[in-house]
C-alpha cells in the first residue's frame, strides 16, 4: 500500500514540475510600416495572447518588424523601441500597451495609498484627454519637436510639414512669413491665412521664420514623416535706433512676381495723413506706377489704366466706391485692415473681370486671447472697434466703426456753401471660428453709407453693402481649398425736395452674388498648382427716375434691368526649375452670358450705332442667354537670378472686363452709372508686358527696380 502511495505522489510531483516548464510561446512576424491593429491582430491570431490598447493613442504609430521564432515579450521590445509605448503581461496572458506610461501586473505596498493611487489615475486621464491633439504648436526655440507617424526606424527621403504661422499675443495669422530651412536656399511664404506647406529632408531640420513686424524665429524639428507644426512668432519691438527693412531683405529679388506691393498696417500708419487718419488709398498713390485721378478723391489710375479698371477688393468682396467725403477719406477702417497688396503686372490666375489691377484688403481677424479695443477722435471723423474671442484660441470676432461730424467745418466756407451738409458712416464685423484643424470658417460683413448736400436742394446719397462667407478646408498637408459664398451691393441716390411740383428722385444700384472655390496644391518641392473656378451673377439696374412726394409732377422713367453671368476656371503652377530660376505660368478661361429679360436693338451692319441705323428690335424672356463671349487670359511670368542680390524678370498678361463704367468725369463719382456688354458692347481687352532688373545695395538696405 505504501509503495502505491509513493508511486502516485511521484506522477503528480512530475506532472507538476512537467506543467510549470512548458515552454513559452515563439512566434514568427514580418511586418512593414503596419498599424498597430494589424501588428496585434497577427500576433493574437498566432498565439492565445489578448491585447488591450487606446485606438486614438495608438494611430500615429507604424510598425516595421521581421522576427523568426521570438517569445512575444521579445518581439515587443523591438516593436517599441526608440518610441513612448510601453507594454505589461498578466499571467493570464493579457497584454496592456500605453503611452508614456507603464501598467503595473502586480500591487506593491505602495498602490495601497490612497493619495498615490489619485495622483497617478490623473496623469494617465489627462493623457488620454490629450492623445487626439495631433497638430503640434511650437511656442519655443530651443526645443526638439517630433513630426510624423513615430517608427522604430528612421525613413530616409522628403516629408512635408505644414501648418499656420501665427501671433502668439493675438492669436492671428501672419501673412507673408517666410519659413526656410537652414542652410538651404528652400523657403515658402505664409498664405492670406497664415497656412505654409513645405518639403524637406526626414531627420534633424531647423526651420527659420520671420515675418513683417515679427520677431526672427526658429524651431528644431526632428522629421520622422510627414505631419502638421503651427508657429507662434512674437512682435517686434522696434526701438529708435532700429529700422526694420522687411521680412526677408532679398524677397524683392528671388520673387518671381513683378509689380506686386504689399504693406501692413504699421506701414500704413507711418505715412503722414489728412486729419491725423491714416488712409489705405492714399498711401497706395505713393507706390510706383500708381497715380491719382484728380485733387480731393481716392480714385487712381495705375500704369495708364483708367479708374474702373482697378479691381478692389475687401476681404474677397467688390467695393465699387471706395472713398467717403468728396474724397478726403478711404472707404477702409485703418484700425480693423490687416493689410493691403495691389498687383500691377504678376496678377493671379484666381482674379479676373478688370484690365489694369488687383488691390485687396485683408482684415485683421480678432484677438483670439484677449479682449481688446480702442477708440479714437479727430478732427472730423470718431472711430471705435472691440475685438475678442468667442471660444479662447478657437472663435473670435472684431467690429469696428466710424462716423463723421463735419458740418462745423462746412459752416467756416464761404456764404454760398454754409449750408451744405456731409456725413459718412462704416461699419465692420467679422468673425473667424477654427471648426477643427483642418477646417476653418470666416464670416466677413462691411456695411458704409454717405450722404451730403452742396448748398442747394439736391442731397447725393451712396452706400455700399458686402457680406462673404469662407470655408478653408485642408484635404492633406499638400492639399487645401477655400470655398467662398458671398453677395455685393452697390447704389446712389440723388433727391430734389424744395419744390415739391419738381421734386424727384433718381437711383442706380448694381448687386453681385458670387461664389467660387479655390484649391492649392504643394505637389513637390518644385511644383506648387493653384486652380479652380468662379462665377458671379449680375443684376444691375441702369436708373430711376421717379417723383418725389404726391404733389410732384415729374414722370417716372425705370430703366429695364440688366443680367448677366461671368464664369472662369483656372490653373496655375509655381515651377522651380532651380535655385536661380522660377517661372509662374497660368491660364484662366472666362465666359461671359448676356441674359434677359431685355429687348436688344439691331442696327445695319457696318454702321454706326445709332437711332438713324436701327432695323428693328428683338425681345429675349428671364435667363435666356442673349449673347456669349469668352476667352483664355494668359498669366505669366519668371524670374532668373544673376546673383543673390540680382535678378532679372519678365512677365506677361492678357485680361478681359464685362462690366463698363460710364461717366462725364475722370475720377470716381457718386453718380456714375455702371454698364454690362451686351450684344451691341463688346468687352475690354487688355495685354500688359513688364520686364524688370532688381538689384539691392549696401546689405540689401537698399533696393533698386
Amino acid at each position: 500500500m505504501k509503495k502505491c502511495y509513493l508511486v502516485i505522489f511521484l506522477l503528480v510531483l512530475c506532472f507538476n514540475v512537467s506543467w510549470a516548464q512548458q515552454p513559452v510561446e515563439s512566434i514568427s512576424i514580418n511586418l512593414k510600416t503596419a498599424k498597430l491593429e494589424q501588428f496585434v491582430s497577427e500576433l493574437e491570431q498566432k498565439s492565445s495572447y489578448h491585447f488591450f490598447y487606446n485606438p486614438i493613442e495608438t494611430d500615429s504609430l507604424r510598425i516595421t518588424l521581421s522576427v523568426l521564432e521570438k517569445p512575444l515579450p521579445v518581439i515587443l521590445e523591438q516593436a517599441f523601441r526608440n518610441t513612448d509605448f510601453h507594454f505589461a503581461i498578466t499571467t493570464e496572458h493579457q497584454v496592456f500597451i500605453t503611452k508614456n506610461s507603464i501598467i503595473q501586473t502586480s500591487l506593491t505596498n505602495a498602490d495601497f495609498n490612497v493619495e498615490n493611487s489619485k495622483n497617478k489615475t490623473t496623469a494617465i486621464t489627462s493623457l488620454i484627454d490629450g492623445a487626439d491633439k495631433q497638430v503640434i504648436v511650437a511656442t519655443t526655440e530651443n526645443k526638439l519637436y517630433e513630426i510624423g507617424l513615430k517608427t522604430n526606424q528612421l525613413k530616409q527621403g522628403t516629408v512635408t510639414v505644414s501648418g499656420y504661422v501665427k501671433d502668439i499675443k493675438f492669436g492671428e495669422a501672419v501673412i507673408g512669413a517666410t519659413v526656410s530651412v537652414l542652410n538651404s536656399k528652400t523657403s515658402i511664404a505664409t498664405d492670406q491665412y497664415g497656412y505654409y506647406t513645405i518639403t524637406l529632408p526626414s531627420g534633424r531640420q531647423t526651420l527659420n521664420v520671420r515675418g513683417i513686424g515679427m520677431r526672427n524665429t526658429k524651431r528644431q524639428l526632428l522629421l520622422y514623416s510627414s505631419g502638421s507644426l503651427n508657429i507662434e512668432m512674437q512682435e517686434q519691438i522696434t526701438t529708435l535706433k532700429e529700422v526694420q527693412i522687411s521680412a526677408d531683405k532679398v524677397a524683392n529679388v528671388r520673387s518671381a512676381e513683378l509689380g506686386v506691393n504689399r504693406l501692413d498696417i504699421k506701414s500704413i500708419k507711418q505715412v503722414p495723413a489728412v486729419f491725423g487718419e491714416a488712409d489705405v488709398l492714399r498711401v497706395i498713390l505713393t507706390l510706383p506706377g500708381v497715380q491719382s485721378v484728380g485733387e480731393a478723391t481716392t480714385g487712381f489710375n495705375v500704369r495708364g489704366g483708367s479708374a474702373d479698371q482697378n479691381l478692389i477688393l475687401l476681404n474677397d468682396a467688390t467695393i465699387y466706391n471706395p472713398a467717403h467725403f468728396f474724397g478726403f477719406f478711404s472707404a477702409f477702417n485703418p484700425d480693423i485692415v490687416k493689410d493691403v497688396q495691389l498687383y500691377k503686372s504678376s496678377i493671379p490666375e484666381k482674379y479676373g473681370g478688370r484690365l489694369s489691377s488687383v488691390l485687396e484688403v485683408t482684415d485683421r481677424e480678432g484677438n483670439k486671447k484677449n479682449f481688446t479695443g480702442s477708440a479714437g477722435i479727430g478732427l472730423l471723423t470718431s472711430r471705435f472697434n472691440i475685438e475678442g474671442p468667442i471660444i479662447k484660441d478657437k472663435t473670435s470676432f472684431i467690429f469696428g466703426g466710424r462716423t463723421t461730424y463735419s458740418d462745423w467745418l462746412l459752416k467756416l466756407l464761404p456764404e454760398d456753401y454754409k449750408h451744405s451738409q456731409a456725413s459718412f458712416y462704416d461699419l465692420n464685423l467679422d468673425i473667424s471660428h477654427q471648426i477643427n484643424e483642418r477646417n476653418n470658417l470666416y464670416i466677413t460683413s462691411y456695411i458704409s453709407s454717405d450722404r451730403f448736400k452742396l448748398n442747394s436742394d439736391t442731397a447725393y446719397a451712396y452706400n455700399n453693402r458686402n457680406l462673404n462667407i469662407k470655408w478653408k478646408h485642408n484635404f492633406s498637408s499638400k492639399l487645401y481649398s477655400v470655398f467662398t459664398l458671398g453677395t455685393d451691393h452697390y447704389q446712389y441716390n440723388v433727391s430734389s425736395f424744395d419744390n415739391p411740383v419738381n421734386a424727384y428722385k433718381l437711383g442706380f444700384d448694381i448687386n453681385q452674388n458670387n461664389f467660387k472655390t479655390d484649391f492649392t496644391y504643394y505637389a513637390n518641392a518644385k511644383h506648387t498648382v493653384d486652380f479652380g473656378l468662379s462665377s458671379i451673377l449680375y443684376r444691375l439696374n441702369p436708373g430711376n427716375l421717379e417723383p418725389n412726394g404726391s404733389q410732384s409732377l415729374v414722370s417716372a422713367n425705370i430703366v429695364p434691368e440688366e443680367r448677366a453671368l461671368e464664369s472662369a476656371f483656372y490653373v496655375g503652377d509655381k515651377y522651380d526649375v532651380s535655385q536661380n530660376f522660377t517661372v509662374n505660368f497660368g491660364l484662366r478661361y472666362s465666359f461671359y452670358n448676356y441674359l434677359g429679360p431685355q429687348t436688344i436693338y439691331n442696327y445695319a451692319p457696318g454702321l454706326p450705332r445709332e437711332s438713324n441705323n436701327l432695323l428693328d428690335s428683338t425681345i429675349y424672356k428671364k435667363n435666356k442667354v442673349i449673347n456669349t463671349y469668352h476667352g483664355p487670359e494668359i498669366r505669366l511670368s519668371a524670374r532668373y537670378n544673376l546673383a543673390d542680390n540680382l535678378s532679372v524678370k519678365a512677365a506677361y498678361n492678357t485680361l478681359r472686363q464685362y462690366l463698363h463704367l460710364l461717366s462725364n468725369t475722370t475720377s470716381i463719382s457718386p453718380t456714375d452709372v455702371y454698364k454690362l456688354s451686351d450684344p451691341n458692347i463688346k468687352p475690354q481687352y487688355g495685354d500688359q508686358v513688364s520686364l524688370g532688373l532688381y538689384h539691392n545695395l549696401k546689405a540689401n538696405t537698399i533696393e533698386l527696380s
